[in-house]
Protein backbone atom coordinates (compact mmCIF):
# COMPACT_ATOMS: atom_id res chain seq x y z
CA UNK A 1 0.00 0.00 0.00
CA UNK A 2 1.27 3.43 -0.90
CA UNK A 3 2.19 5.93 1.80
CA UNK A 4 1.35 8.92 -0.39
CA UNK A 5 -2.17 10.17 0.31
CA UNK A 6 -1.88 12.63 -2.57
CA UNK A 7 -1.97 9.72 -5.01
CA UNK A 8 -5.71 9.36 -4.42
CA UNK A 9 -7.57 8.91 -7.67
CA UNK A 10 -9.82 11.76 -8.84
CA UNK A 11 -12.85 11.21 -11.06
CA UNK A 12 -15.31 13.61 -12.74
CA UNK A 13 -18.74 14.26 -11.25
CA UNK A 14 -20.64 12.75 -14.20
CA UNK A 15 -18.62 9.53 -13.93
CA UNK A 16 -19.36 9.31 -10.21
CA UNK A 17 -23.08 9.91 -10.70
CA UNK A 18 -23.24 7.30 -13.46
CA UNK A 19 -21.47 4.78 -11.24
CA UNK A 20 -23.97 5.41 -8.43
CA UNK A 21 -26.74 4.64 -10.90
CA UNK A 22 -24.92 1.47 -12.04
CA UNK A 23 -24.88 0.07 -8.50
CA UNK A 24 -28.50 0.95 -7.66
CA UNK A 25 -29.51 -2.76 -7.46
CA UNK A 26 -27.11 -3.12 -4.51
CA UNK A 27 -28.52 -0.10 -2.66
CA UNK A 28 -31.66 0.00 -0.50
CA UNK A 29 -34.93 0.51 -2.32
CA UNK A 30 -37.24 3.35 -1.35
CA UNK A 31 -40.20 5.38 -2.54
CA UNK A 32 -39.87 9.13 -3.01
CA UNK A 33 -42.22 12.11 -3.09
CA UNK A 34 -43.28 13.43 -6.47
CA UNK A 35 -42.10 16.98 -5.85
CA UNK A 36 -39.65 18.46 -3.34
CA UNK A 37 -40.60 21.47 -1.27
CA UNK A 38 -38.20 24.43 -1.32
CA UNK A 39 -37.05 26.46 1.68
CA UNK A 40 -34.28 28.92 2.50
CA UNK A 41 -33.01 27.01 5.54
CA UNK A 42 -33.59 24.07 7.83
CA UNK A 43 -35.56 25.93 10.50
CA UNK A 44 -38.39 26.32 8.00
CA UNK A 45 -38.99 22.57 8.38
CA UNK A 46 -39.20 22.32 12.19
CA UNK A 47 -42.99 21.93 12.26
CA UNK A 48 -42.71 18.89 9.99
CA UNK A 49 -40.17 16.91 12.03
CA UNK A 50 -39.50 15.86 15.62
CA UNK A 51 -35.75 15.32 15.18
CA UNK A 52 -32.91 15.46 12.66
CA UNK A 53 -30.09 13.23 11.43
CA UNK A 54 -27.27 15.32 9.97
CA UNK A 55 -24.61 14.37 7.51
CA UNK A 56 -21.40 16.20 8.32
CA UNK A 57 -19.48 17.21 5.19
CA UNK A 58 -21.40 19.66 3.03
CA UNK A 59 -24.04 20.21 5.71
CA UNK A 60 -22.29 21.22 8.94
CA UNK A 61 -18.74 21.67 7.71
CA UNK A 62 -16.47 21.71 4.69
CA UNK A 63 -13.11 20.29 5.68
CA UNK A 64 -11.88 22.04 8.81
CA UNK A 65 -14.33 24.94 8.61
CA UNK A 66 -17.88 25.07 9.92
CA UNK A 67 -20.47 26.21 7.40
CA UNK A 68 -21.83 29.66 8.19
CA UNK A 69 -25.00 29.33 10.25
CA UNK A 70 -24.45 25.70 11.26
CA UNK A 71 -23.70 26.45 14.92
CA UNK A 72 -26.70 28.77 15.15
CA UNK A 73 -28.96 26.17 13.56
CA UNK A 74 -27.97 23.48 16.07
CA UNK A 75 -28.49 25.90 18.94
CA UNK A 76 -31.94 26.82 17.63
CA UNK A 77 -32.90 23.14 17.43
CA UNK A 78 -31.84 22.62 21.05
CA UNK A 79 -33.87 25.61 22.13
CA UNK A 80 -36.91 24.14 20.38
CA UNK A 81 -36.40 20.73 21.99
CA UNK A 82 -35.63 19.03 18.68
CA UNK A 83 -33.12 16.18 19.19
CA UNK A 84 -30.48 15.54 16.56
CA UNK A 85 -27.43 13.45 15.85
CA UNK A 86 -24.68 13.42 13.27
CA UNK A 87 -24.61 10.36 11.03
CA UNK A 88 -21.31 10.26 9.16
CA UNK A 89 -19.65 7.80 6.80
CA UNK A 90 -16.19 8.92 7.93
CA UNK A 91 -14.67 5.61 9.01
CA UNK A 92 -11.00 6.52 9.22
CA UNK A 93 -11.18 8.15 12.65
CA UNK A 94 -13.04 7.47 15.89
CA UNK A 95 -16.18 9.14 17.19
CA UNK A 96 -14.05 10.64 19.97
CA UNK A 97 -11.86 12.25 17.30
CA UNK A 98 -15.00 13.54 15.57
CA UNK A 99 -16.29 14.99 18.86
CA UNK A 100 -13.08 16.98 19.33
CA UNK A 101 -13.21 18.13 15.70
CA UNK A 102 -16.74 19.50 16.06
CA UNK A 103 -15.74 21.26 19.28
CA UNK A 104 -12.84 22.94 17.44
CA UNK A 105 -15.31 24.05 14.77
CA UNK A 106 -17.50 25.67 17.40
CA UNK A 107 -20.39 23.22 16.95
CA UNK A 108 -22.29 22.27 20.11
CA UNK A 109 -22.42 18.52 19.55
CA UNK A 110 -22.34 15.99 22.38
CA UNK A 111 -20.42 12.73 22.18
CA UNK A 112 -23.59 10.64 22.23
CA UNK A 113 -24.93 12.64 19.28
CA UNK A 114 -22.25 11.32 16.92
CA UNK A 115 -22.69 8.04 15.05
CA UNK A 116 -20.08 7.05 12.51
CA UNK A 117 -20.19 4.17 10.08
CA UNK A 118 -17.06 2.97 11.87
CA UNK A 119 -19.10 2.61 15.09
CA UNK A 120 -21.74 0.60 13.25
CA UNK A 121 -19.16 -1.66 11.63
CA UNK A 122 -17.25 -2.35 14.84
CA UNK A 123 -20.49 -3.14 16.67
CA UNK A 124 -21.29 -5.65 13.92
CA UNK A 125 -17.85 -7.26 14.22
CA UNK A 126 -18.23 -7.80 17.96
CA UNK A 127 -21.65 -9.39 17.52
CA UNK A 128 -21.01 -11.51 14.42
CA UNK A 129 -17.27 -12.14 13.99
CA UNK A 130 -15.73 -12.50 17.46
CA UNK A 131 -12.04 -13.30 17.32
CA UNK A 132 -11.64 -13.03 13.55
CA UNK A 133 -8.23 -11.66 12.53
CA UNK A 134 -8.92 -8.71 10.24
CA UNK A 135 -6.67 -6.97 7.76
CA UNK A 136 -7.68 -3.31 7.62
CA UNK A 137 -7.34 -0.94 4.70
CA UNK A 138 -7.03 2.17 6.81
CA UNK A 139 -5.30 5.48 7.39
CA UNK A 140 -1.69 5.02 8.44
CA UNK A 141 -2.28 6.60 11.86
CA UNK A 142 -5.27 4.37 12.70
CA UNK A 143 -4.61 2.20 15.79
CA UNK A 144 -8.12 0.66 16.13
CA UNK A 145 -8.17 1.54 19.84
CA UNK A 146 -11.96 1.86 19.78
CA UNK A 147 -12.54 -1.88 19.35
CA UNK A 148 -11.39 -5.04 21.11
CA UNK A 149 -11.46 -7.07 17.90
CA UNK A 150 -8.10 -8.26 16.50
CA UNK A 151 -7.45 -5.79 13.68
CA UNK A 152 -4.15 -4.83 12.11
CA UNK A 153 -3.19 -2.92 9.00
CA UNK A 154 -3.38 -5.08 5.91
CA UNK A 155 0.14 -4.11 4.84
CA UNK A 156 1.42 -5.64 8.10
CA UNK A 157 0.40 -9.07 6.78
CA UNK A 158 3.33 -10.46 4.76
CA UNK A 159 0.84 -12.66 2.92
CA UNK A 160 -2.65 -11.23 2.37
CA UNK A 161 -4.00 -14.78 2.07
CA UNK A 162 -3.35 -15.17 5.81
CA UNK A 163 -5.88 -12.48 6.80
CA UNK A 164 -9.19 -14.01 7.87
CA UNK A 165 -11.18 -11.07 6.55
CA UNK A 166 -10.83 -7.53 5.25
CA UNK A 167 -12.10 -4.19 6.54
CA UNK A 168 -12.17 -1.20 4.18
CA UNK A 169 -12.06 1.99 6.26
CA UNK A 170 -10.06 4.45 4.14
CA UNK A 171 -8.96 4.72 0.52
CA UNK A 172 -6.24 7.30 1.16
CA UNK A 173 -3.38 4.82 0.62
CA UNK A 174 -5.11 2.39 -1.74
CA UNK A 175 -3.91 1.97 -5.31
CA UNK A 176 -4.80 0.04 -8.45
CA UNK A 177 -1.96 -2.37 -7.67
CA UNK A 178 -3.36 -2.97 -4.17
CA UNK A 179 -6.79 -3.60 -5.66
CA UNK A 180 -5.40 -6.19 -8.07
CA UNK A 181 -3.54 -7.93 -5.26
CA UNK A 182 -6.65 -8.08 -3.06
CA UNK A 183 -8.82 -9.37 -5.89
CA UNK A 184 -6.39 -12.18 -6.67
CA UNK A 185 -6.18 -13.08 -2.97
CA UNK A 186 -9.98 -13.27 -2.71
CA UNK A 187 -10.28 -15.36 -5.87
CA UNK A 188 -7.79 -17.83 -4.42
CA UNK A 189 -9.42 -17.81 -1.00
CA UNK A 190 -12.82 -16.13 -0.51
CA UNK A 191 -13.23 -14.35 2.84
CA UNK A 192 -15.55 -11.70 4.25
CA UNK A 193 -15.09 -8.11 3.09
CA UNK A 194 -16.74 -5.40 5.20
CA UNK A 195 -16.79 -1.74 4.21
CA UNK A 196 -16.93 1.06 6.78
CA UNK A 197 -17.45 3.86 4.25
CA UNK A 198 -19.91 3.05 1.44
CA UNK A 199 -19.36 6.40 -0.31
CA UNK A 200 -18.09 6.14 -3.86
CA UNK A 201 -16.58 9.63 -3.85
CA UNK A 202 -15.97 12.65 -1.64
CA UNK A 203 -15.70 16.29 -2.75
CA UNK A 204 -12.22 17.73 -2.26
CA UNK A 205 -10.24 20.60 -3.70
CA UNK A 206 -9.55 19.75 -7.30
CA UNK A 207 -12.27 17.16 -7.75
CA UNK A 208 -13.86 14.05 -6.32
CA UNK A 209 -11.66 11.53 -4.54
CA UNK A 210 -12.41 7.85 -4.81
CA UNK A 211 -13.63 6.42 -1.50
CA UNK A 212 -13.85 2.84 -0.15
CA UNK A 213 -17.28 2.18 -1.66
CA UNK A 214 -15.91 2.75 -5.15
CA UNK A 215 -13.20 0.13 -4.72
CA UNK A 216 -15.56 -2.28 -2.96
CA UNK A 217 -18.12 -2.30 -5.76
CA UNK A 218 -15.32 -2.83 -8.28
CA UNK A 219 -14.22 -5.79 -6.17
CA UNK A 220 -17.76 -7.19 -6.23
CA UNK A 221 -17.97 -6.78 -9.98
CA UNK A 222 -14.71 -8.59 -10.58
CA UNK A 223 -14.90 -11.40 -8.02
CA UNK A 224 -18.63 -12.03 -7.70
CA UNK A 225 -18.10 -12.12 -3.96
CA UNK A 226 -20.63 -10.40 -1.69
CA UNK A 227 -19.49 -7.37 0.28
CA UNK A 228 -21.16 -6.01 3.44
CA UNK A 229 -21.55 -2.22 3.72
CA UNK A 230 -22.00 -0.22 6.92
CA UNK A 231 -23.09 3.40 6.90
CA UNK A 232 -25.44 5.42 4.73
CA UNK A 233 -27.48 4.43 2.75
CA UNK A 234 -27.60 1.04 4.48
CA UNK A 235 -30.04 0.37 7.33
CA UNK A 236 -27.82 -0.40 10.33
CA UNK A 237 -26.62 3.19 10.72
CA UNK A 238 -30.17 4.54 10.61
CA UNK A 239 -31.36 1.95 13.13
CA UNK A 240 -28.66 2.99 15.59
CA UNK A 241 -29.49 6.66 15.07
CA UNK A 242 -33.18 6.03 15.71
CA UNK A 243 -32.25 4.21 18.94
CA UNK A 244 -30.36 7.28 20.09
CA UNK A 245 -33.02 9.84 19.21
CA UNK A 246 -36.17 7.81 19.87
CA UNK A 247 -39.42 7.52 18.00
CA UNK A 248 -40.91 10.35 16.01
CA UNK A 249 -40.83 12.03 12.64
CA UNK A 250 -37.14 12.18 11.76
CA UNK A 251 -35.46 13.88 8.80
CA UNK A 252 -32.14 12.93 7.23
CA UNK A 253 -30.27 16.08 6.19
CA UNK A 254 -27.50 15.56 3.64
CA UNK A 255 -25.80 16.66 0.44
CA UNK A 256 -26.02 13.45 -1.61
CA UNK A 257 -28.93 11.70 -3.30
CA UNK A 258 -27.66 8.10 -3.32
CA UNK A 259 -26.44 8.00 0.29
CA UNK A 260 -28.17 10.56 2.52
CA UNK A 261 -31.50 10.94 0.74
CA UNK A 262 -31.97 7.37 -0.50
CA UNK A 263 -30.85 5.96 2.85
CA UNK A 264 -33.17 8.23 4.80
CA UNK A 265 -36.12 7.32 2.61
CA UNK A 266 -35.40 3.60 2.88
CA UNK A 267 -35.37 3.98 6.67
CA UNK A 268 -38.78 5.62 6.57
CA UNK A 269 -37.57 9.13 7.39
CA UNK A 270 -38.18 12.48 5.79
CA UNK A 271 -35.29 13.89 3.79
CA UNK A 272 -33.72 17.31 3.26
CA UNK A 273 -31.13 17.90 0.53
CA UNK A 274 -28.56 20.68 1.09
CA UNK A 275 -27.18 21.92 -2.23
CA UNK A 276 -24.72 24.79 -1.76
CA UNK A 277 -21.70 23.22 -0.05
CA UNK A 278 -21.23 19.54 -0.87
CA UNK A 279 -21.55 17.20 -3.82
CA UNK A 280 -23.91 19.46 -5.80
CA UNK A 281 -22.13 22.74 -5.12
CA UNK A 282 -22.33 24.91 -8.24
CA UNK A 283 -24.71 22.52 -10.00
CA UNK A 284 -28.41 22.51 -10.71
CA UNK A 285 -29.62 19.43 -8.85
CA UNK A 286 -32.87 19.15 -10.85
CA UNK A 287 -31.63 16.96 -13.73
CA UNK A 288 -29.92 14.59 -11.30
CA UNK A 289 -33.07 14.19 -9.24
CA UNK A 290 -34.98 13.45 -12.44
CA UNK A 291 -32.38 10.98 -13.72
CA UNK A 292 -32.17 9.05 -10.45
CA UNK A 293 -35.78 9.31 -9.32
CA UNK A 294 -34.48 10.14 -5.83
CA UNK A 295 -36.56 13.15 -4.81
CA UNK A 296 -36.05 14.63 -1.33
CA UNK A 297 -38.95 15.98 0.69
CA UNK A 298 -37.20 19.35 0.97
CA UNK A 299 -34.39 21.15 -0.83
CA UNK A 300 -32.50 23.93 0.94
CA UNK A 301 -29.33 25.77 -0.10
CA UNK A 302 -27.85 25.68 3.41
CA UNK A 303 -28.99 24.91 6.93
Amino acid sequence: MTKAADLQKLIPFDVAFSRYEDIRPRLPQASAPVVAQQAEGLLATVDAFDGYLFDSFGVLNVGDSAIAGAAECLLALRQRGKPFCILTNAASYTSADAFHKYARLGLDVRAEEIISSRDVLFRHLAANYPGVSWGAIAAVEDRFADTKEPIQHLDEFPDWDSAEGFLFLSAARWSEADQERLIHSLIRKPRPVLVGNPDLVAPREGGLTVEPGFWAHDLQDRTGQPVAYFGKPFPEAFSLAAERIGAGRLAMVGDTLHTDILGGQAAGHGTILVTDHGLFKGRDVTPFIKASGITPDWIIPTI
